[in-house]
């Protein structure tokens, strides 16, 4: 009796410490803990989505511009009359509304007698100077649902405006995109340039920038090594990149994407599911940057948002 009852707890603990140190069940831990982490990402993925089409939608988003007019030199008539030299939505705005007189590097607004425009909320009297380089940020124009600035692309000096009832902005259904897949989060290290440097930068007008740039991000996919040129912005780092995908599954003219700034030992990560499209996806009246020629990845990144919108 004695004899069976020691094989009978023996045989428990050789039982108890062979499921302790199960390989298996150690397997199976770590499966639900990564399905777990994987699920919680997926959610941040989609949060960010998210937030990006609310920011969309907003009265002063891509989809709201309606109208971008190059402003020549001397007095540039507007209103939503067909005879002014920039027309705004009809009905929207009286027909002659004022005038914008460029001169040199400032331009000023004129506005005709009965217009109601107001300049950073306060209604203009008849004339204000509305564009100084020596100004960091141009002041904002309104009038019922449209909204203005004046911008400065290299020489040129022009109107971009907002309507806040564009059929854009009121047909909007959202943004088409891939299924969001963790395995394009990458692990990346930033190679740094010893000295300061400036890589070329083209929009869409056709015009040329040299932009700092800190270095190149350089990571791997499928055993590939690829590397991209980013630029700094506030916080961040800053991608325009091209893929195979271009012009057939994605935006034909590339996507953007930014990446947390390296910490002391170089290593970030580029997370691809947060690429996306540019503003000219969504308007005719954007002056999007274009990829540099090394930033044409001979890969399709089958990640993040898709398509014309």
């Amino acid at each position: 009796m004695r004899n069976t009852m020691a094989a009978a707890l023996l045989a428990g603990l050789i039982l108890s410490a062979c499921s302790q140190n199960n390989p298996k069940g150690e397997t199976e831990t770590v499966a639900v803990t990564k399905m777990e982490a994987d699920s919680a990402y997926v959610a941040s993925i989609n949060q960010w989505h998210a937030e990006r089409v609310q920011n969309l939608q907003a009265a002063d988003s891509w989809l709201a511009l309606s109208g971008l007019f190059w402003l020549e030199p001397g007095q540039n008539t507007f209103g939503s009359g067909k005879g002014n030299a920039i027309v705004f939505p009809v009905g929207k705005i009286a027909e002659q509304a004022g005038g914008f007189i460029l001169e040199d590097d400032k331009v000023k607004l004129q506005v005709s007698r009965g217009v109601e425009i107001l300049l950073d909320s306060v209604p203009v009297q008849q004339e204000a100077v509305v564009y100084a380089s020596e100004v960091e940020h141009a002041p904002e124009m309104r009038h019922g649902p449209l909204k203005w600035v004046i911008i400065k692309r290299g020489d040129k000096y022009g109107v971009r405006l907002w309507d806040a009832e564009s059929e854009a902005r009121s047909n909007f259904t959202g943004i088409e995109r891939y299924t969001v897949q963790p395995e394009w989060k990458l692990e990346a290290r930033l190679e740094q340039n010893p000295l300061p440097k400036r890589i070329a930068i083209t929009n869409v007008l056709g015009q040329t920038s040299q932009e700092p740039s800190p270095g190149a991000v350089v990571f791997t996919v499928n055993g590939q090594q690829h590397r991209l040129d980013v630029l700094e912005e506030g916080e961040e780092l800053f991608i325009i990149f091209a893929d195979k995908t271009n012009g057939t599954e994605t935006y034909g003219s590339g996507r953007y994407l930014y990446i947390p700034k390296p910490g002391a030992d170089g290593k970030t990560t580029i997370d691809f599911n947060k690429a996306y499209s540019p503003p000219c996806a969504f308007t005719g009246f954007a002056t999007c940057p274009l990829p540099p020629k090394q930033n044409f990845l001979p890969i399709a990144i089958t990640a993040g948002e898709k398509g014309e919108h």
